[in-house]
């Protein structure tokens, strides 16, 4: 992997914005179209599924471009948290970042829709979807002007279930009272409520503890962050609700697709498309480990009655699809999956 020069980059954004600019920054290349190495943000490890695929993305579109474009992948937050690498691409101080789409949110309530549950019914169906220009090309070219980034594609988060202290939960009626830990979004409040558990914003790295401590009773996310940080040690009853599949979204600073010359944007466009397949693959591969490492490990995994939580969960689309543009998004996403 070509990861010598990227883990020296360290300290805060705003130092790496600095260091970047100094290095030549997306500006030096706007509307050259010579071709550069972009700078791409992750806040993921090494062995994740998400460096290893974009790593792949890279190679690709320099073998395809005879080297004139390249990506280079700075993992574990080393160009700072999602929200300020979103600023970072913004302004033009690095090139690319990969964020989640309640960040998006905060730009643009449009993005909403891709953060609630029921909206897709598998991983696939959501790749599928979020990855088909004629369902989202609008909302992704939507922050172009405003933020000078485009929304080139997603990557699946996987489902994300419930796990829990004290045994497992098959109906929303087992969740009655639990103390359950949420990002601080209101998708993800209103879920809990919903459900009749008692919502706990908390910040990931400190649910270990919360549940060890018994501040929390229960967590949700997908099952490879279950097994990776060890959650099944002091919560080790997954109960599949399968409520909600997150994504994560690459964005692009505008102006360096457009100094792309048409040949050059057409390869970045497909090493994009094989890239979030390879990386679903990954996905489902890491997925499979995580299960099996947690079992051994002394957790169990358990199906739920999984209509019980849909009817729950359904009301929030109406709560939170309220503009005739989130309506169509939400529309076009259900019907391209039928």
């Amino acid at each position: 992997m070509r990861t010598t020069s990227r883990l020296a980059l360290t300290g805060i954004a705003t130092a790496a914005a600095l260091t970047l600019a100094a290095c030549g920054g997306s500006g030096d290349a706007a509307g050259s179209g010579d071709g550069k190495t972009m700078k791409l943000a992750l806040n993921q490890t090494e062995d994740h599924p998400s460096f290893i695929a974009l790593e792949a993305f890279g190679e690709e579109l320099s073998e395809a471009t005879d080297g004139r474009w390249d990506i280079e992948v700075y993992p574990n937050a080393t160009l700072g948290a999602q929200d300020e690498t979103i600023q970072l691409v913004s302004d033009g101080s690095i090139d690319l970042s990969i964020v989640s789409a309640p960040q998006l949110e905060n730009l643009n309530k449009d993005f909403v829709v891709f953060s609630l549950p029921t909206v897709f019914d598998s991983v696939d169906t959501q790749m599928s979807t979020i990855n088909d220009m004629d369902v989202v090309g609008d909302v992704y070219a939507s922050l172009e002007d405003s933020h000078k980034f485009t929304v080139v594609g997603g990557i699946t988060q996987g489902a994300r279930s419930f796990y829990t202290k004290d045994g497992a939960v098959t109906t929303p009626a087992d969740m009655q009272g639990l103390k359950v830990r949420v990002q601080e979004s209101p998708v993800f409040i209103s879920m809990m409520e919903a459900l009749g558990a008692s919502p706990t914003p908390m910040a990931f790295g400190e649910v270990y503890t919360g549940l060890q401590s018994g501040v929390i009773d229960g967590a949700e996310n997908n099952e490879v962050s279950y097994f990776t940080q060890k959650h099944f040690e002091v919560a080790p009853y997954f109960s599949y609700s399968r409520h909600l599949i997150g994504a994560d979204f690459l964005i692009a600073g505008t102006p360096v697709l457009e100094s792309m010359s048409e040949e050059d944007r057409a390869a970045f466009d497909e090493a994009w498309q094989n890239t979030w397949k390879y990386h679903t693959e990954l996905w489902n591969e890491a997925t499979e480990e995580a299960i099996t490492e947690a079992e051994a490990g002394g957790a169990t995994f358990t199906e739920v009655d999984a209509q019980a939580f849909a009817d729950a969960l359904s009301p929030l689309i109406d709560q939170f699809v309220t503009t005739d543009t989130q309506r169509a998004l939400y529309d076009g996403i259900k019907g391209a999956a039928e």
